[in-house]
């Protein structure tokens, strides 16, 4: 059993960074691949990004390439998200979940989820 916690979510002016972490307990995370959901208020859940936790390779969503970045600190069993430069349209909650396999594509295989953490950029 896998049990993921959210944090670091909160209120910023556009422009601004949040970190969000994503902390696991139980299997460590480097048998999975890590992804970063959000959905924002009347839109459906979209991948933001995700990482492999054995080999580090990651992917992103085009909508955050170049202004977010995925990372992962194994001794922690943590997956950091730092966005920067956020846009009002970021504004979403973020979820992080699990797959077994370095699939990186959509909601279907993921084998546990965390709660969320909201995010809200102000314009």
């Amino acid at each position: 059993q896998l049990q993921l916690v959210e944090s670091g979510g909160g209120l910023v002016q556009a422009g601004g960074s949040l970190r969000l972490a994503c902390t696991s307990s139980g299997t460590p995370l480097d048998y999975y691949t890590i992804n970063w959901f959000r959905q924002a208020p009347g839109k459906e859940r979209e991948e933001v990004s995700c990482i492999s936790g054995s080999d580090g390779r990651t992917h992103y969503a085009d909508s955050v390439k170049g202004r977010f970045t995925i990372s992962i600190q194994n001794a922690e069993n943590t997956v950091y998200l730092q966005m920067n430069s956020l846009k009002p349209e970021d504004t979403a909650v973020y979820y992080c979940a699990v797959e077994e396999y370095y699939r990186c594509s959509g909601e279907d295989g993921m084998e546990f989820w965390g709660k969320g953490t909201p995010v809200t950029v102000s314009s």
